[in-house]
Order: structure tokens, then sequence, then C-alpha cells
């Protein structure tokens, strides 16, 4: 390996040595373990050659320890990670191995099965992991690998699609390494962190904000296996656990076997969870009552935060002092942001406007789409994120996306997301989603889409004048459809544009 230089999380994942990485369903790993496994992924994939040059390596495998060394191997040898989850379908499996035009996939030996027939037919090579290592290899050190230097591309991960076909979104290693770096510095994560990881292995919370920074520092990441509420309670309240990052439905799910479980066990998890140093929620806005009963239940004020794909997190409320139910808090380290209006000029306080971003941490690029990828900057290099916020007393406040939670009606922008944090309130619904619906008079008017406790009916003049004390006209909802679910990505986000069809005439 004499000459060559591995990407900075693999370089600092070897200095860490014996200490604990990962701890999933086939047992404790450490940092060597998982770097000896790698080198044997880096030697399979590479067959003889120096570098994958960019090569796309789709990614099957299950959470824990083979899913770090499928990307570590990857990465060592030159090649793009494209992560792919066993919760996805087949034809969305089909649509990311054409779209990326995936030369070699490593599964674990559950998913190398499935896949093979799609492999076969696109000339695409499987290399399989079993329980031991990588088929009957075992690693004999590091291969000749290239020299891989920040700028180039390591990872692409598919957004979730729900306004147009997914597009990889390109992260270079000097993205990744700035993402890790700056969420290091704003949560201080520690050596002696156990995070406890229920998140898909697909997106970028789970990717980057709870496995990479866990290796990155030298903790130890801790799968939990297929979501288990009371399986997961059980872990945060051992003592042993120190991080927690979910999305909002995931929370409420706790909250919901929380209030199940006898008397005597809530007291336990309650107590036993209090002792967590760190609770993060996002990927989706958090209803202000989820905040709440967590905050009564745990005593921890959950941390939201606000990021994307294509740049990682920009926004953060503190670990340290005061966190706002509603807000995203402020810039994170190395982030720079601005709000501005339809003209593309800064807009003041209080006053809505598209977020841009700009930092190391940005993406490089949508994957084979340069016209996509040039609409999604400004001249400058500012990075369009689509969402519209507002900035009060230095934290930031996000509204709704511009396409999809803004509905523009009777001359006025309504925020989808205030509505529906609202309509959480009525003592009737369980869930909500609120979206813009075409309407001769007004433009487009406000439709909920609500799902109702147990048995309960609701009808919309009843809602509309439950609501009028709480929200303004142009915000009170016009069109209602009762459901027994509403439609969500593996992040949790609902699906909004699946609700639309609701209201067709």
């Amino acid at each position: 390996m004499t000459g060559t230089r591995l990407p900075a999380i693999i370089r600092r994942g070897v200095a860490f040595g014996a200490r604990r990485a990962v701890v999933d369903p086939s047992g404790d790993w450490t940092y060597r373990d998982l770097a000896d496994r790698a080198a044997a992924v880096a030697t399979a994939l590479l067959d003889g050659r120096r570098d994958l040059d960019e090569a796309r390596v789709a990614l099957l495998a299950p959470p824990g320890a083979a899913y770090v060394a499928g990307q570590w191997g990857t990465w060592a040898a030159g090649g793009i990670s494209v992560p792919l989850s066993p919760q996805q379908t087949v034809p969305e499996w089909e649509y990311i191995l054409d779209d990326s035009r995936t030369t070699a996939i490593v599964a674990g030996p559950e998913q190398a099965g499935l896949v093979a027939p799609l492999a076969t037919g696109r000339g695409i090579r499987v290399v399989r992991f079993d329980a031991a290592g990588l088929d009957s290899l075992r690693s004999g050190g590091w291969p000749a690998i290239p020299d891989v230097l920040p700028a180039r591309r390591a990872l692409m991960l598919y957004t979730s699609g729900t306004t147009s076909r997914p597009k990889g979104v390109v992260l270079t290693h000097g993205n990744i390494e700035a993402q890790a770096e700056c969420l290091s510095a704003a949560w201080e994560w520690q050596r002696s962190d156990r995070a406890l990881h229920v998140l898909p292995l697909n997106h970028t919370h789970g990717v980057i904000n709870v496995l990479a920074c866990a290796l990155w520092n030298g903790a130890a990441c801790e799968f939990a296996g297929a979501f288990d509420p009371a399986r997961v309670w059980q872990r945060l309240a051992s003592g042993e656990i120190t991080v927690f990052m979910a999305v909002p439905t995931i929370y409420s799910r706790l909250i919901a076997a929380w209030r199940e479980a006898p008397p005597g066990v809530t007291t336990a998890w309650s107590s036993g969870a209090a002792q967590l140093r760190l609770v993060v929620s996002g990927s989706a806005a958090l209803p202000v009552p989820v905040l709440e009963e967590w905050l009564a239940i745990t005593g921890h004020t959950l941390l939201e935060r606000y990021g994307m794909t294509e740049i990682g997190m920009a926004l953060s409320n503190p670990l340290h002092g005061e966190r706002r139910p509603g807000f995203v808090g402020a810039p994170l380290p190395g982030v720079e942001v601005r709000l501005v209006d339809d003209a593309g000029l800064d807009v003041g306080d209080g006053t809505p406007g598209e977020l841009l971003v700009r930092g190391r941490g940005v993406f490089l690029e949508y994957w084979d789409r340069p016209d996509a990828t040039a609409k999604a900057f400004t001249g400058d290099g500012w990075f369009r994120t689509g969402d519209v916020a507002a900035r009060e007393a230095g934290a930031y406040r996000i509204l709704g996306r511009s396409s999809v939670d803004i509905v523009k009606t009777g001359g006025e922008k309504v925020s989808a997301l205030e509505v529906e944090a609202v309509l959480r309130e009525h003592p009737d619904i369980a869930d909500c989603a609120v979206v813009g619906v075409p309407d001769d008079e007004w433009g487009e008017c406000v439709a909920a889409v609500v799902v109702t406790r147990g048995q309960c009916a609701i009808t919309l003049p009843e809602l509309r004048n439950w609501a009028r004390a709480r929200l303004s006209g142009p915000k009170l909802p016009r069109r209602l459809a009762v459901v027994p679910a509403l439609p969500r990505n593996a992040m949790g986000k609902v699906i909004k544009p699946d609700l639309a069809h609701l209201f067709a005439i």
C-alpha cells in the first residue's frame, strides 16, 4: 500500500484498531475487523486491476459490519458506492442499477440470491459476503490500490423521488469528510459514544449522520435489527446507548409503545432513556405534540435539524441551549445560508424566502443529469434547496417545499406544515397531510387528508369550525379526505403527490 492514500474515514478507522466499531446480530466488530474485511472486498472488486476509476458498485448488505466493509472496500478500490435497501422493490433496484450503470454488486448472503437474476441479465458481477468474510477469501492485507483523494466521487444516494424519478446525488470523499467534521463539532461526538442505529442505510440520515459520524470519531454503532419498539426502548434504557437519531414516525411509535407498557416498565424506560447524551429528530417535520410528549417521557427536548441528500445537514438546534419548537436552528459550522425572494434578492428577518446553501459538504452533481445540476445552483455557486423558510431571532423555521408544501391561495402563500401542525391538535385526528389542489376561485385551495383516531368521524364543516380559532381564513381547509393511512417513503416522509388524486373531479 506504499504511496497510496485511503479515504480519510478509513485511515481514521485503521488507526482506531482494536476499539469496538460495530455491534450487529452477527457479533461485535472492531475497527481492525472492518478494515480486514474491507481489504478483502477491495481485492475481490479490483480482481488484479489497480483502480476501479469511479465505477459504480451497488451495496446490498445487512445493516452492520458487512455494510461497512462493502462501503470501505469499494472506496479503497476507487469505486463509487451505491447503497440499495433491502426494503426497496425489485423495480426500484432495477431502476438504480440501470440509471447508475452499476458494474458490480456487493451483497449479503440473503440479498445475493435476490439480485442475482438482475445482475445476470445486465452483466453485473455479484461479490457475496458470508458471516466469516468474503466468500472463501481472507484478507491478506490491502491490495495495490489507488490514491483516493478528496475530490474523487465516493457515494451516490438516490433521492426519495416524491416529485419525479429518483436522481443519483453524487458526493465526493471531500463532501463526506466535511459533513462528518461539521456534525462532529456541532454535536460533540466522542470516542466513548455508542449510537443505536435504526435508520435505512441508503439515506443521508442513516449513512452520514449516524454511521459515518460514529466511525469518524472512533465510537461504536449498534444496529438494532428489525425495528421493535420494545427492544429499542430496552436498549435506550440500558445505560449503554448515548446517541439516538430517528425520524418523527419512529418517535411516534416509541411513544405509542410507552403508553401501552405496564407502569413499572415505563418508569424503567423513562429513567434509563433520560441518560442519553444526544437525541435527534430529522428527515421530516417534527410535530410539536410529539416533541412535547417525548420531553414529558424522557426529559429530552428532541434536537431538530434540517438537511437534504444534496447538502448533508445545514441547520441545527444547539446541543447546549434553547431548542425552540417548530424551529430547526442556525447554520452549522462551515455552512453558509441565505434566504432570497423570487428575484434572487436577500430577504430580512420574518420574511419567507427560498433557502440557499453553500459549503464544502454540498454535493458535486446529479448523476448523468448536467441540466438538472446546473438548474440546482445559482450562478455564484449557491444550492437552491427549493424549501421556503423564515428567520426569526437567529433561528430558522421551515415553511415547506416551494412546490409541495406551499399552497398559493387567493394571492397568499400558506404553509402546509403550519396547517398540519394545527390539525394534529384536533382530538379526533391521529395524522394528517395538507396539499394544495386546483380551485377555480382561489387558484389553489387548502386540502386536508386525515387519519382519524379509532372509529371517530369528522366532516369538513366540523373541522373548519374547530380550526377557525386557530387558523386565518386562507389557511382553513376547503377540501377534506379521510383515509386509513398516509403514504410514506422509507424515511417517513408523506408522499404528497400520491394524495392529489383523492381530490380529482
